[in-house]
């Protein structure tokens, strides 16, 4: 089969750096058997193009992007037919890849997996709180054979708005990142934390630092790992220091796959503390590795709630240090909550979601 992903980024030819890893997963578990070409829109400033797990990379670069797109996708059609057009997101990598389907006579499937449908104007996330979007992502969905969500949360918004989907979560490849049991952990020895995200807004890493504040306070030795690119100019940090627990915290910036290994399995929870997410991928690395989450009631975590992971409401500090301690306190609990973990990421990993796509792309070229 051949197939056009259409994506914003995350594909880069380094497979290390500005990549998002459960995209090369599937890039790579669908490449194995068809002919995949993927059109990225910003990966890098300039067009250019390479090869990347077995698929072609097309980079569109900044200007003008969507026209450029659509002719890049015209061109590769004309050299070998498509069989089937799949945007990743909407925005403008969703908007090419329709366009270019209906110029194309092409079936068009749809994967939401960010903001496509929410609004957060007090972080300024989110796009639905621009009227151009809400048009545009209106017009992008009803080009769609098939729309698809990352979790059931997104697939409860996109029913609001008045859209059938189904669910195909974007799992890990565990070949890239190898399962481990869950580790027992040394009650004498300092608890740590690790959250992986990157520092903005949305991922309110503010929450985080006052569920910190409150454990230290409550007598808990518990140190914190933050990994994930500054894009806040540092007020997380200065955050940490008005709070007093700048000690207690360590920031690493953005790691490469290969670096961020030690830390999570060095980690006794990880936690998110996201006003939004239809994932995230990090709480599937987590479970992979056997590190129970804490978090926000997102994305898979709300999937997961009380049996695979402890939940609490967005912005609730006192909440998330309260479920943290729990799992910190009673040692079964945890190994019992990373174990649940585990086997739901393994049930759902790359090749699940390969899988499933690939199903979808037989589905939707068998009507036609």
């Amino acid at each position: 089969m051949n197939i056009a992903i259409v994506l914003q980024g995350g594909v880069d030819r380094s497979e290390e750096l500005r990549v998002i890893p459960v995209l090369l997963g599937l890039v790579g578990r669908l490449a194995a058997h068809h002919d995949v070409r993927v059109f990225a829109m910003r990966q890098e400033p300039r067009s250019s193009s390479w090869t990347l797990r077995g698929a072609r990379v097309h980079n569109i670069g900044s200007t003008y992007a969507v026209h450029r797109a659509v002719a890049a996708l015209r061109a590769e059609h004309r050299r070998k037919p498509f069989d089937v057009v799949h945007a990743l997101w909407t925005g403008t990598s969703g908007l090419a890849g329709a366009i270019a389907a209906r110029m194309l006579g092409v079936p068009l499937l749809v994967h939401l997996t960010g903001g496509e449908l929410v609004s957060l104007p007090e972080v300024g996330y989110g796009q639905l709180r621009q009227l151009r979007w809400r048009i545009l992502n209106r017009w992008i969905l009803n080009q769609a054979r098939i729309v698809t969500v990352t979790s059931q949360p997104i697939a409860a918004l996109a029913a609001r708005a008045g859209y059938r989907t189904q669910r195909v979560p974007l799992g890990v490849d565990v070949t890239d990142w190898p399962p481990r049991p869950p580790v027992p952990r040394d009650a004498a020895a300092t608890a740590r934390l690790i959250q992986v995200a990157s520092l903005n807004r949305v991922k309110d890493h503010a929450t985080t630092l006052a569920a910190l504040r409150i454990l230290r306070t409550s007598g808990l030795d518990v140190v914190l790992d933050l990994v994930g690119e500054d894009t806040l100019r540092g007020a997380v940090e200065r955050l940490a220091q008005q709070l007093g627990i700048a000690k207690a915290v360590r920031f690493h910036g953005f790691l490469t796959q290969r670096a961020l290994r030690p830390l999570f399995e060095a980690a006794h929870v990880h936690v998110v503390s996201s006003l939004h997410e239809a994932g995230p991928a990090a709480a599937l690395e987590a479970a992979l590795i056997g590190v129970p989450t804490v978090g926000t009631h997102v994305g898979h975590l709300a999937e997961w709630r009380n049996e695979a992971a402890l939940t609490v409401p967005p912005r609730d500090a006192a909440g998330l240090a309260h479920h943290i301690a729990r799992l910190l306190a009673d040692e079964p609990l945890r190994l019992r909550i990373a174990r649940a973990a585990q086997a739901r990421a393994l049930d759902e990993d790359a090749a699940y979601t390969a899988a499933r796509f690939e199903s979808l792309y037989v589905e939707v070229t068998r009507r036609g």
